[in-house]
């Protein structure tokens, strides 16, 4: 099997264990996940599916030389993600975790159709479920990992932050020492550590994208409240759900979901917002790797980025009052 990655280049895929699992159900279901969820259904973001990352933290695992069961894992890490991806986590008020993916791993998997593929290929899938057991693929924030590196490189093209010469010269400058992903180089670590605040202060932890997804949390809950979803729809596809919502006879659902729109605003107002949230910020410290061997945190070889890093999450900290504007075609 031939992939070809935008980042990371062709892939002779001739593990039958990665093929397999590349065509399980589950794998194949995250084609119908976007990583931005609802802004990416609506246009707001591009379009990168949850698939696409999945395969690309494989690829990046595979080409820094970790072992084929690390690769396994990290193809297999986002398979317990909920349609709209970390909008689920708002509906569940885990607006700064945004861990109930991982929480759920091991309940969704084991209703699926990996167990008995890898049981096929002599693995118990059990072993695959602890992330922090791969340290290629997952490391605690804020350091580098294929996970946060793959989702952050594909995002930087989307959000425009990035031309494919960045991208290329990040990942030639990706290294390995002491079992954890790092850069080679000052330069580059720079532009990781300044590029990914960027992309979160642009998407991932944005005013307006913030305010879209507390929006279509609140749908999403009033369609449980009503019964026009339960919570085994979430691990549909975002269309498919998306659709049985717009499809249920509720005059608030579909007044809030007529709110979930590229059209509408958000303003900060203290004095009278129609509600205030939180979000998960992200912000890495990647480590570099010396001439000695050594790991060392970027924010400990330039105060000025350590800095400008404190100031960022300070000012991006606690619930944010946002005010609703209404477009002329709600009602």
């Amino acid at each position: 099997m031939q992939i070809n990655d935008p980042f990371y280049g062709t892939f002779e895929i001739h593990e039958p264990v990665l093929v397999d699992l590349l065509h399980a159900q589950a794998v194949q279901r995250l084609h119908g996940v976007l990583q931005h969820g609802i802004t990416g259904l609506i246009g707001l973001t591009q379009p990168i599916t949850r698939y696409e990352h999945s395969v690309g933290a494989m690829l990046l695992v595979r080409q820094l030389g970790g072992s084929l069961r690390e690769q396994m894992a990290a193809l297999l890490h986002d398979v317990s993600h909920t349609a709209f991806s970390h909008v689920i986590d708002y509906v569940l008020n885990d607006h700064d975790g945004q861990s109930y993916h991982d929480e759920m791993k091991e309940t969704v998997v084991a209703a699926t159709d990996l167990p008995g593929i890898l049981a096929r290929h002599a693995y118990d899938w059990t072993d695959f479920m602890d992330e922090a057991a791969f340290p290629l693929l997952e490391q605690p924030s804020p350091r580098l990992c294929a996970d946060r590196i793959d989702y952050f490189l594909r995002d930087c093209i989307g959000l425009g932050l990035a031309t494919q010469v960045d991208v290329d010269r990040a990942v030639a400058d990706l290294v390995v020492g002491n079992g954890r992903i790092a850069l080679n180089t000052l330069d580059v670590a720079r532009w990781f550590g300044y590029t990914f605040m960027q992309a979160d202060d642009a998407s991932w932890a944005n005013f307006r994208e913030v305010g879209l997804y507390e929006l279509t949390a609140r749908a999403i809950r009033r369609g449980l409240e009503t019964g026009a979803v339960v919570q085994d729809d979430f691990w549909l596809t975002d269309e498919v759900l998306w659709q049985k919502l717009h499809a249920a006879q509720d005059v608030q659902l579909q007044a809030l979901l007529g709110q979930v729109s590229t059209e509408t605003q958000f303003v900060w107002d203290d004095a009278n917002p129609t509600f205030r949230v939180s979000t998960k910020l992200r912000a890495v410290d990647p480590d570099v790797l010396g001439e000695d061997g050594e790991l060392r945190p970027l924010s400990t070889l330039d105060p000025d980025f350590a800095s400008r890093r404190a100031t960022y999450l300070s000012r991006k900290q606690g619930a944010w009052p946002m005010r609703v504007i209404q477009t002329k075609n709600e009602t």
